[in-house]
């Protein structure tokens, strides 16, 4: 197999190019060269480790401490993970009290058995998944430092993304798996502990050699170094494979990347696909009845490849493997771990290729944009899932008018509840799972419908380009994002994300009158909840031509472009202190058939039972009334 390394190495250099003048103007990001290569008994489930980490402190602070994350530590009984989940309201299912469970020989640890700064030992203290360090020399700005550990890991037995033997029967899924720095930006250290949300990480080169038992396949993020030694479905065409000895290892390269995910098993089989102008594709999975739909997602992946590279940017690395494993889905720098049985059973193919195309959206939002997902998991799920609806209409052939409706009527049904939060809550801090999953995903993926509602979709499109040319292997904000689609549409956007993202407040608008006058009619709208919006209406005549009418909000500072053919007036703008608005037509009142807010669906109305008037003839119309 033959790697066009001039290519990837091109596309790098570019990106740390773009870094480099985001630094000239202010913007800066640590980074991280890992060597770590580990020795792995598949008898124990335990590993002991080397990890060579090189530092660069690219920040204008001086650093006395360090941090790294020991996630498998979270797999204890009365672990911060353990008791969260057994104290929600709604624990995942796939956790619950599962860990409190756990047996000696199946819980999961890191152990940091070593540690020495430049040769120098390291005083460290272990505070259940976070390593504290205290630095024998402080890291000034722009001075980098090698790191030399040694470690020990035992894999729990597989509850939350991580572990051994899944419940389908996967041997191991191998995520967090190693003693990982935590990332430092201009808010300082990330040191969350592992609750059972997301990741937050430092970019960097990995170099990873696994040595296990030779009866095992692996998958892994990264390139492998040695496919003629290992086979398996990676070495070149015509090549016989001899595996000496009772182990061999396996050597892991992966460039520009913020985390490395491998999985094992003895009865994977790999195949291959070509990404066209993309990605060569690998699959892992374990063969027969209940894989069946594995065969066929190859085709499907390149689609969705094809589809998303064009719609937001060029995926940027070489490779990517899909790999049955895990408990669900999830995402990880060059690859992505599925698991081909959910608790309904096993997945059907279209679920197969909906959980493909969510897990490969993530390459783009978090795996090149990457956000902190403890601040902004609804900029990653949320924009995950607008990018897979839209995805999966092309991939499987569907032309539905609004793709992302499903995504609006839960989140609907929940604020109907009652228990809404806000987006702006920390990712672990939700009162409950629902909370979390119904925000970041649907509320946050209708963040980008409606956003496309107020600056219009053709901006909205171009704005998500532009914010993976600025900030695609980096880690943007909100705020970052923000000013990506102020500058694209010339639009005032903060006071959306300050209802949105910081309030649970909603939309709802209601026409509540329409009444002939000598000239024409006499609209009047109401704005019945606290969140503003420019409105679009769209008055159809009884012959079926139709004239829009547009009210910007007056804190936009502008309008949208007319995204219909029809004609188009635009109105005084609506101030957001005032909850009602009226306007005149030069149309005849007998002429209008009907008056409807928002056709289109985007705007998130949590009552749209207001939103249409259907006009009767002036002989039926008995309460209508004639004004000036």
């Amino acid at each position: 197999m033959k790697y066009n390394f001039v290519k990837i190495t091109t596309f790098l250099s570019f990106i740390f190019l773009f870094c480099n003048i985001s630094n000239a103007q202010g913007y800066w990001q640590q980074r991280v060269n890992y060597e770590i290569s580990i020795d792995f008994n598949s008898r124990s489930h335990q590993y002991t480790g080397e990890q060579t980490l090189k530092y660069y402190n690219n920040s204008p602070d001086t650093l006395f401490n360090v941090y790294y994350h020991l996630y498998f530590n979270a797999f204890q009984p009365n672990s911060m993970m353990d008791v969260r989940s057994r104290t929600l309201p709604d624990p995942d299912a796939r956790v619950g009290s599962r860990i409190a469970e756990l047996s000696q020989d199946e819980i999961g640890y890191l152990k940091v058995i070593s540690l020495n700064q430049s040769g120098m030992e390291l005083t460290h203290h272990v505070s259940e998944t976070v390593l504290e360090v205290k630095l024998s020399k402080p890291i000034l700005p722009g001075a980098s430092e090698v790191f030399n550990m040694k470690f020990e890991g035992q894999v729990p037995l597989q509850i939350r993304r991580s572990g051994r033997d899944s419940f389908e029967g996967v041997d191991y899924s191998m995520s967090q798996w190693f003693p990982k720095m935590a990332e430092y930006d201009k808010m300082g250290w990330h040191t969350h502990p592992y609750i059972a949300r997301e990741f937050y990480a430092p970019w960097g080169d990995y170099e990873v050699n696994i040595t296990m038992d030779k009866d095992y396949v692996i998958a892994a993020t990264g390139i492998l170094q040695n496919p003629n030694e290992i086979g398996y479905g990676y070495e070149d065409e015509g090549v016989e494979v001899n595996r000496k000895g009772q182990k061999i290892t396996w050597r892991f390269k992966a460039e520009n990347v913020h985390d490395f995910v491998w999985a094992a098993d003895k009865d994977y089989i790999q195949t291959t696909a070509q990404v066209p102008d993309g990605p060569l594709l690998r699959f892992f999975y374990i063969p027969g009845e209940p894989t069946k739909h594995w065969e066929e997602l190859p085709s499907y992946t390149i689609r969705a490849f094809e589809y998303i590279q064009k719609r937001f940017g060029k995926y940027g690395w070489s490779e990517y493997a899909v790999i049955q494993g895990g408990d669900g889905g999830m995402e990880y720098p060059m690859a992505t771990l599925i698991a081909n049985k959910k608790t309904s059973g096993v997945r059907s193919l279209n679920s197969l290729i909906s959980v493909m195309i969510h897990e490969v959206a993530h390459s783009w939002y978090q795996g090149m944009l990457a956000t902190n997902e403890s601040y902004f998991p609804w900029m990653d799920e949320g924009f995950a899932s607008f990018a897979d609806e839209y995805t999966e209409d092309f991939v499987l052939n569907r032309s539905r008018k609004q793709p992302l409706a499903s995504l609006y009527k839960t989140y609907f049904r929940w604020v109907e509840t009652g228990d809404e939060e806000p987006l702006s809550t920390h990712s672990d801090h939700y009162t409950r799972n629902n909370g979390y999953s119904i925000g970041a995903y649907k509320k946050g993926a209708i963040s980008l419908e409606q956003l496309g509602y107020i600056i219009g979709e053709a901006n909205r499109d171009a704005g998500l380009l532009r914010y993976y040319n600025e900030w695609a292997f980096k880690h943007p904000d909100m705020n970052d994002f923000i000013r990506v689609m102020e500058k694209q549409s010339g639009l005032s956007l903060r006071w959306y994300y300050d209802y949105w993202v910081s309030t649970t407040e909603t939309i709802d608008y209601a026409i509540t009158s329409v009444t002939e006058t000598r000239k024409g009619v006499n609209v009047d709208l109401e704005r019945l909840n606290k969140m503003p919006m420019p409105i679009d209406l769209t008055i159809t005549r009884k012959d079926g031509t139709a004239l829009e009418y547009y009210i910007p909000l007056g804190i936009m500072r502008g309008e949208k472009p007319n995204e219909t053919t029809n004609e188009r007036l635009v109105g005084q703008d609506w101030a957001w202190t005032h909850p009602t608005y009226s306007f005149s037509l030069d149309i005849p009142y007998a002429d209008i058939e009907k008056i409807e807010i928002d056709p289109s669906g985007r705007m998130a109305d949590v009552d749209k039972s207001n939103n249409l008037i259907i006009l009767s003839s002036p002989q039926e119309n008995t309460s209508k009334r004639f004004s000036e």
